[in-house]
C-alpha cells in the first residue's frame, strides 16, 4: 500500500488527463471545471487503496476509481442545480457559471462517461462493476429524493435520516471500496465486506459534516459554518435535539429553527445553543463513533495482512478526526 497523499497524487494526475477540454467546449468546459474543483478525492483514493490491499495493483483501478469520481460529481452538478446552489467548494456552481441547460447536459454526459470508463475491463469484471454501479447510482437517486421530501415534513425520523445519508452518501463509498475489490478479483465474501466497511464509513463520515456545518471552523471546513441552520434542514443534530426536547420546548424549538431572519448569525448562535443544551450534540458524536466502530469491526473478517487492516483503521480515525 502507498501512502494517502500518494494515492491521491496519482489519481489527481490521472483525473488531469480525463478532464482535458474538447470539443464542443460549451459541453465539456463544464465537465473540467467540476473536476478540478477540487474536494477530497476519497473515494478514488479508497478504490485504489482496496484494489492494492487485495493484491491487485492501483493502476488496474485507475478507471474504475475516475468513474465513481465522474459519478459523484454529475451528482453535485444536478443536486446544485435541484437546490438553486450558487456555490460549491468556495467557487460558483456549474449552472451559476455557465447557465441550467449547460449544467443539465454536461451533467447527464458525465453520467454516460462514467459507465464507460468500464469498458478497459474485461468481461466478467466489466459486468461485476455496472452491475454494482446501477445498483449503487440508482440508491443515490432515491437518498437525493428522500433528502428532498424531507424538506416539506415535520415528521422525519432518525432511522429515515440515517437511511438518507446511506442511500445518498455513504453507498457510494461502499461501492468505491467493493470495485477495489472486484479488480483484484477478491472472493465475494471480501468484496460484501469491504462494501460494509465503506458504508458504515461513509454514514460516520456524513454525520460528521452534519457536526462540522455547525461546529466546524470556517478557516477550516472551508465554508461558512451554519449552512444547514440557515437552510433548516433536518440534520441529525436536529432531529436529535426534537428527539431529547420536553414537550414544552419542542414547539418553541420548531419555531426557531424553521424562522427565517435577515440576522443569521443570531439564528445559528441559538440554535447551536439548543443543540449543546438539549444533548444533541454529544449524542451525534456518539453516532459518529458508533458508526466507525461498526466500520472497524468488519475488518476482523476480511482475508488481509494485519498491517493493512491497521492501515485501513488509521485510514478511518483520521477520516473521523478531520476538520475539513
Amino acid at each position: 500500500m502507498l501512502t494517502t497523499d500518494k494515492y491521491q497524487e496519482i489519481f489527481t494526475n490521472y483525473l488531469d488527463e480525463f478532464a482535458a477540454i474538447k470539443e464542443p467546449k460549451n459541453l465539456y468546459e463544464p465537465i473540467a471545471y467540476i473536476l478540478n474543483l477540487g474536494g477530497k478525492r476519497i473515494r478514488p483514493i479508497l478504490t485504489l487503496m482496496t484494489s492494492d490491499i487485495f493484491g491487485g495493483h492501483y493502476k488496474e483501478a485507475l478507471n474504475a476509481a475516475l468513474s465513481i469520481e465522474v459519478f459523484h460529481n454529475f451528482s453535485l452538478v444536478h443536486d446544485d442545480i435541484m437546490d438553486d446552489a450558487p456555490l460549491r467548494r468556495g467557487q460558483k456552481t456549474v449552472h451559476e457559471n455557465w447557465n441550467i441547460n449547460t449544467g443539465i447536459l454536461s451533467g447527464d454526459a458525465m453520467l454516460i462517461m462514467a459507465y464507460q470508463l468500464f469498458e478497459s475491463y474485461e468481461a466478467n469484471t466489466f459486468k461485476d462493476l455496472a452491475k454494482l454501479f446501477s445498483k449503487t447510482a440508482l440508491k443515490v437517486c432515491e437518498g437525493q429524493q428522500y433528502d428532498v421530501d424531507f424538506e416539506t415534513r415535520n415528521d422525519v425520523t432518525i432511522e429515515e435520516y440515517l437511511k438518507m445519508i446511506e442511500y445518498k452518501t455513504a453507498v457510494l463509498v461502499g461501492a468505491a471500496m467493493k470495485m477495489g475489490a472486484i479488480i483484484a478479483k477478491a472472493s465475494l465474501e471480501d468484496q460484501n465486506n469491504m462494501y460494509e466497511f465503506g458504508k458504515n464509513l461513509g454514514i460516520a463520515f456524513q454525520l460528521q459534516d452534519d457536526y462540522l456545518d455547525a461546529f466546524g471552523n470556517p478557516k477550516t471546513f472551508g465554508k461558512q459554518t451554519g449552512g444547514d441552520i440557515i437552510e433548516n434542514k433536518k440534520t441529525y443534530l436536529y432531529l436529535k435535539a426534537l428527539e431529547f426536547s420536553e414537550e414544552s420546548n419542542r414547539s418553541k424549538w420548531q419555531d426557531i429553527f424553521s424562522s427565517h431572519t435577515d440576522d443569521n448569525s443570531k439564528k445559528i448562535a441559538a440554535v447551536k445553543q439548543i443543540f449543546e443544551s438539549s444533548g444533541a450534540t454529544q449524542a451525534t458524536k456518539q453516532a459518529i463513533q458508533d458508526y466507525t466502530n461498526k466500520a472497524f469491526s468488519v475488518l476482523e473478517f476480511l482475508h488481509i495482512s494485519e498491517d493493512n487492516k491497521i492501515q485501513l483503521k488509521e485510514f478511518g480515525k483520521n477520516l473521523m478526526n478531520r476538520n475539513v
